[in-house]
């Protein structure tokens, strides 16, 4: 029996057929990022609703905390990037979105629009802060995870978010 074939030893991976070889760290990695990803998109609709704010989809959620942080207007295209999105449609619906809801407010200049959270959206925020607070950031002291090493892994995702773009880039010219 292999190393990798060995009971304590069992991969956990979605798709068993890209575990293949030496590969199969990367699956597992993936993996990791794809149950990551849903539990973070889970946590924020519930940690939104209990803020009171039961009709926002995690992008929307994602696109109030970007307009608001910092307290600095921002144009699609600034929400884009920061949020690493390349559908800007998406992002336009969820600005459309909050300002029907009246989150957000917005003031034309040219052809630019920029946006800004509105007394209601900076309240929304701040009790979705107090939430997580409460919620997250409380059970987060119990593990033993410093401050430093969640900046180490921030700092390693943000790397491997990039090694992802440039591979998408050359998949795209295949």
């Amino acid at each position: 029996m292999t190393e990798e074939n060995t009971p304590d030893r069992r991969r956990i991976v979605s798709s068993r057929h890209l575990a293949d070889g030496q590969g199969w760290e990367a699956s597992e990695f993936e993996y990791g990022l794809i149950i990551a990803q849903n539990a973070f998109s889970r946590w924020m609709t519930r940690c939104m609703a209990a803020a009171g704010n039961k009709e926002l989809s995690p992008l929307e959620i994602l696109v109030l905390h970007n307009v608001n942080h910092r307290a600095r207007e921002k144009r699609l295209t600034d929400i884009c990037f920061l949020l690493n999105i390349e559908d800007t449609h998406t992002v336009n619906y969820a600005l459309r979105k909050l300002m029907k809801m009246e989150l957000l407010s917005s003031e034309k200049r040219g052809k630019e629009v920029f946006y800004t959270t509105s007394d209601a959206g900076a309240a929304l925020c701040d009790r979705y802060r107090k939430v997580r607070a409460q919620c997250l950031l409380e059970g987060l002291g119990r593990l033993d995870i410093s401050g430093e090493n969640l900046r180490e892994m921030a700092t390693n995702l943000r790397t491997l978010s990039g090694h992802y773009d440039q591979a998408s880039r050359a998949a795209a010219s295949l």
